[in-house]
């Protein structure tokens, strides 16, 4: 016991590996280099296609052996080029951007067509605008059908833009600022609640 903790019988010091220690603990395991007697105590794999299957080295040609190790050796170019944008995804396949993979009629709404194979949202429903919401419409510059959301968000930007403190006490920008505020009314008494 050193310091208040008691050391548990054969447990090292210090849990982390060193890079000069053995990978095994099998001593009869001899070194694969031919004419080396000493313990084969690390693992190399033996080639990229088996990575899984090893040599046993000595440290000294464990080292040597990883000094020359060359993964892409007698692959091509283009291979290599493979290979690399293979290991940019951990070797998992990956799709287009707007697809999440499960088919080419699974696809992401892009209205905008930023994406540009996606298909478009589908398309508002054009219905006859009541005559007493025309003026109220255009003055916020907006489309029917139209929802409280749409009517909030476009009234926030033209109130900010036509407020008298924003041009210098304008009276042409107080007059457009009450017929904006008025045009507010009337579609937000009149669109449901909630929409």
């Amino acid at each position: 016991m050193r310091n208040g903790t008691a050391r548990t019988h054969g447990a090292p010091r210090n849990s982390r590996l060193r890079a000069d220690a053995p990978q095994t603990d099998d001593l009869s395991r001899p070194c694969d280099r031919p004419g080396c007697a000493a313990h084969g105590g690390f693992r190399a794999p033996k080639s990229r296609r088996s990575l899984n299957d090893y040599y046993w080295f000595c440290l000294e040609h464990v080292r040597e052996y990883n000094r020359a190790w060359d993964y892409y050796k007698g692959m091509s170019p283009g291979e290599i080029e493979s290979e690399m944008r293979r290991d940019t995804t951990w070797q998992r396949p990956t799709w287009p951007l707007g697809r999440i993979g499960l088919g080419p009629d699974e696809r992401v709404a892009d209205p905008f067509g930023v994406l540009g194979n996606a298909k478009p949202a589908p398309a508002r429903e054009t219905t006859e605008i009541p005559a007493e919401l025309r003026s109220p419409l255009a003055t916020l510059d907006l489309p029917w059908p139209v929802t409280r959301v749409e009517v909030k968000r476009a009234y926030k930007a033209l109130a900010k833009r036509h407020h008298p403190d924003a041009n210098s006490g304008d009276k042409a920008a107080e007059d457009k600022l009450k017929t904006i505020n008025a045009a507010y009314t009337t579609l937000i008494r009149v669109l449901p609640a909630g929409g």
